[in-house]
């Protein structure tokens, strides 16, 4: 009150004295147009709007909440709708959180929206994101033109038209063609198999999302621009977050994989699911056991030689020479150089101890290590190995593979 009144004496006293010392006569300025403001009513009643129309499988409702005079957008959000219906999507919910700054020029503008999604037979939770909505407004009323986009998480099914293939095991959902999709859901069918021969106590299903493109996967996952760059496949959480609780699946890159050959792209959704099936998106399992497990189990019925699945780690100790420790976690970097020569280290060593120990003790030491014993304690008892007999061991059999 006290600066409010301040600033009013100020404004007053300036237009007096320029009354008394100017000969001119004096003009008020024009207003500047005000843009348009905007309503979080009624921005709140068109999510809630779009929120019964993804429920009922109203594509038609979702239509008419789009602008007027663009039907692009009514067919953007009807695709939403049957996404929604063949992802069996449940605990949808849309909560408008605020305003990115006031509309344009034509009332376009943009919402922060607290979303909640879950694909029903697979999630046991609920996803959680922040997500950017497109609205407009429109006359009496504020329209909706789409999601996704801006620094927010853009899930695939919520950023447009996908493909979606679903078995008893497997929820595939592909921001492709139907050609792409029948691809990713083979892939998908066949790892599960793969990874219940080693852990058959696994038995919740498998879901894959498929973003269009490099940068489609890190808007799905709110990561930064070149994470994922190198990455064919990551298993992390549905919802970008880091919540314990989250629902998780394997996000693909179809820039990278879908360069892959049949086998390596085979090898790779298997590894990605042995993730899944081993709870290891949050685990703190040191990254060579972790990474290596997954691709024991993926390579384990693999019809390959050695020094063909091996092929760059021993590239890189002919040149280089013997690696002195198990790799760390830097050595997993994504934009670590020598990146496939670190996990085919890691590899080697995990298929080391199931050969001298057998398959069995592996799983029961990586299973000691992710509840939280520390790796030697984990190992010993596991498969009467040291981590320096273990270490030794790999190193000998690297220098036998480089010759």
């Amino acid at each position: 009150m006290l600066w409010g009144g301040a600033l009013s004496l100020l404004v007053a006293t300036g237009l007096l004295a320029w009354s008394l010392t100017s000969d001119g006569t004096y003009v008020a300025p024009t207003p500047r147009s005000a843009r348009p403001s905007v309503d979080p009513t009624l921005a709140g009643s068109t999510l809630a709007a779009f929120e019964r129309a993804v429920r009922d499988g109203d594509d038609d409702a979702a239509r008419a909440l789009a602008p007027s005079d663009d039907p692009a957008a009514g067919d953007r959000l009807a695709d939403l709708v049957a996404n929604a219906a063949a992802l069996r999507i449940g605990d949808f919910t849309l909560r408008y959180v605020d305003d990115d700054g006031a509309p344009t020029s034509d009332g376009a503008w943009g919402a922060a929206v607290d979303a909640t999604w879950r694909f029903r037979g697979f999630d046991t939770v609920s996803a959680r994101a922040e997500v950017e909505a497109h609205l407009v407004d429109d006359g009496d009323r504020v329209a909706l033109t789409g999601f996704g986009g801006g620094d927010r998480v853009s899930p695939v099914w919520l950023s447009g038209p996908v493909q979606v293939r679903r078995t008893p095991s497997t929820l595939v959902v592909v921001a492709g063609t139907s050609a792409d999709a029948d691809r990713y859901a083979t892939r998908a069918e066949a790892a599960v198999p793969v990874v219940r021969r080693v852990l058959p106590g696994w038995r919740t299903g498998l879901v894959v999302e498929v973003p269009s493109s490099t940068t489609a996967l890190e808007h799905a996952l709110g990561a930064a621009d070149g994470d994922y760059d190198q990455i064919a496949a990551v298993t992390t959480s549905a919802d970008g977050s880091t919540a314990p609780d989250a629902p998780v699946h394997v996000f693909a890159n179809p820039e990278v994989f879908g360069s892959l050959r049949p086998t390596g792209a085979q090898v790779v959704m298997s590894h990605e699911t042995t993730h899944v099936a081993a709870g290891a998106w949050d685990s703190r399992t040191p990254l060579w056991l972790l990474e290596g497990f997954a691709d024991y189990v993926a390579l384990r019925d693999v019809n390959l030689p050695v020094q063909r699945s091996a092929a760059q780690i021993i590239a890189v100790v002919r040149k280089g020479g013997l690696p002195r420790r198990l790799p760390d976690a830097a050595a997993f970097g994504a934009s670590t150089p020598r990146l496939g020569a670190t996990y085919e280290s890691a590899w080697l060593a995990c298929r080391l101890i199931a050969a001298r120990t057998g398959e069995s003790a592996l799983v029961a030491f990586y299973r000691a290590v992710d509840r939280g014993r520390p790796v030697g304690a984990a190992l010993r008892s596991a498969t009467g190995l040291s981590l320096p007999q273990l270490t030794g061991d790999w190193r000998r059999q690297l220098r036998e593979l480089a010759r």
